[in-house]
């Protein structure tokens, strides 16, 4: 059942969500302690919408084909989870906003070199704007998403102020002011016509979907025999491939081959309903992942809240 947007949506004992008429941020700033963004990136609740919205980001010609040929994640699959997870924190100011701005710079100058010929003869390149842009526009979804299906949807006030901060961090990465959509309706707009219109499945998509069906490989200097890692791996694997396959867009599981049925939508429907109603009776500072609950406590400490 949707939610009002209401005042109890505030944390407890956490920086408060800004206010309708918060002050004007400047152009490409970094979010900070204040923001929606920290509050709605750091949800761990968002670890259910990550297959979907990584398969989106490879689905974009570009990207797949840059990470085809130039990732090596499948020799270094948790260095790779865990570089990818420090870049995201640091661009999204959880490490201060010097240090997010630094990242955003970074990223944009090892995304020079990324650049090549695909298997169906085009030619990318990873500063290409549209597939810069459309993988910063998956986190917007992404965060929109978790809150519509597993806690509450944002009302028009906080959807246009996250909007407002996602805008920000664009022209902080460097996407030009003539590439980002403008509201929130010209962005869902923007996002439906990439997903019919220029997603596609891709060796990289395949791949993907290949590994995720398998148990991701116990982390560097696991302790204990592999088949324990393995039974352990197993279950939760299972369950997130469910809520990433759940959570893409219908057309995009039918062009990837994905198995979907009513039984599945209805299982679906039941665990997000039960993720909900625990999420109703949590203390929100438990809603957190670790990274983004530091960062918050200890803004707070600083401001001597």
């Amino acid at each position: 059942m949707p939610h009002l947007d209401t005042p109890a949506d505030t944390p407890t004992g956490l920086p408060a969500a800004p206010p309708a008429a918060a002050p004007p941020r400047p152009a490409g700033a970094i979010p900070g302690p204040s923001s929606l963004t920290w509050r709605y990136a750091g949800d761990w609740r968002g670890v259910f919408a990550g297959r979907a919205t990584l398969l989106m980001q490879v689905a974009h010609p570009v990207v797949g084909a840059g990470v085809a040929d130039h990732s090596d994640f499948l020799n270094d699959r948790w260095g790779r989870l865990l570089r990818t997870m420090e870049s995201t924190f640091a661009f999204l100011g959880y490490r201060g906003e010097e240090r997010g701005r630094a990242e955003t710079d970074r990223l944009r100058e090892i995304h020079k070199g990324i650049k090549g010929v695909d298997a169906e003869g085009r030619r990318y390149h990873a500063l290409n704007p549209e597939a810069y842009l459309w993988v910063h526009a998956t986190l917007y979804h992404g965060m929109v998403e978790t809150q519509r299906v597993f806690g509450r949807p944002l009302g028009p006030v906080k959807e246009a102020a996250l909007f407002g901060e996602w805008r920000d961090l664009a022209l902080a990465l460097g996407i030009t002011e003539r590439h980002l959509p403008r509201s929130p309706a010209a962005f869902r707009a923007y996002f439906d016509g990439m997903v019919r219109d220029r997603l596609e499945r891709n060796a990289t998509v395949d791949l993907l979907i290949r590994l995720d069906r398998e148990p991701l490989p116990p982390p560097p200097n696991w302790p204990l025999p592999k088949p324990l890692w393995t039974g352990l791996a197993l279950p939760p694997g299972r369950a997130l491939r469910k809520t990433g396959i759940a959570t893409l867009p219908p057309v995009l599981r039918e062009r990837f081959g994905l198995r979907w049925t009513s039984a599945d939508q209805r299982g679906f429907d039941a665990f997000a309903r039960a993720v909900r109603l625990a999420g109703a009776v949590t203390p929100e500072p438990l809603r957190y992942s670790p990274v983004a609950l530091r960062a918050m406590r200890g803004a707070r400490r600083a401001g001597g809240g």
